[in-house]
């Protein structure tokens, strides 16, 4: 009986001392099953709760420490995983602003079927691309469930940077239109602009879809 309640003591701190981490319920579930093993393992005679909760918290750490490494663990994910889409994300650029230089200046033949095929094809690559930010918000929806959306604001919030600083180069010329040619019409750019206010909108509901499954 007085394992048990110093069992569930134990757990109690451990619980609140995770609040709302996003993996509170199966680090409980874990620490649970740690502490009947131990429980079970134990060839020494124990007797007062004092004594059970010092056997435990020796093997296992307190529930503030424990909570502790835990918590470090998320900090450590999510900026595994902020990076991971913001690396993405500037692939795009750098392979969209390299296949560009290249047919520009180079002139050669292949790159220049290539720039041809992408250039008749601009709304399937929009498509693809907002498929991309839906998948980044379902990822963390999925990945840290509610505890994550302080997450998707700051990977979107950094993520959007070279989106806007292109649309700003393009709108006022900064960057030569032809380099564009014949992708960048009047169209195109109203496309672009819109599909930009609608990015947020479109992660945020592949985050919503995510939380639920991570239920």
């Amino acid at each position: 009986m007085t394992y048990h309640k110093v069992k569930k003591q134990y757990l109690e701190e451990l619980g609140n001392e995770l609040k709302k981490h996003a993996e509170k319920d199966e680090i409980l579930l874990d620490y649970e099953q740690h502490i009947s093993e131990l429980a079970n393992d134990c060839n020494i005679e124990i007797q007062t709760e004092q004594e059970w909760m010092f056997y435990i918290t020796d093997r296992l750490g307190t529930p503030k420490g424990v909570a502790r490494i835990w918590r470090e663990e998320l900090a450590v994910s999510h900026n595994r995983t902020l990076i991971y889409f913001l690396f993405v994300n500037l692939l795009f650029f750098f392979i969209g602003g390299l296949l560009t230089v290249l047919h520009f200046t180079l002139g050669l033949q292949w790159l220049t079927e290539v720039w041809r095929y992408l250039t008749s094809i601009p709304s399937l690559l929009m498509t693809l691309y907002m498929f991309f930010w839906a998948l980044l918000g379902y990822e963390i929806g999925k990945s840290f469930g509610a505890n994550g959306k302080k997450l998707l604001k700051k990977t979107f919030t950094i993520a959007i940077i070279p989106n806007l600083s292109l649309l700003i180069f393009v709108l006022f010329q900064i960057i030569p239109h032809e380099w564009f040619y014949p992708l960048l019409t009047e169209s195109f750019i109203l496309l672009c602009i819109t599909s930009t206010i609608f990015l947020y909108p479109i992660s945020y509901l592949g985050f919503c879809w995510g939380k639920k499954k991570s239920v």
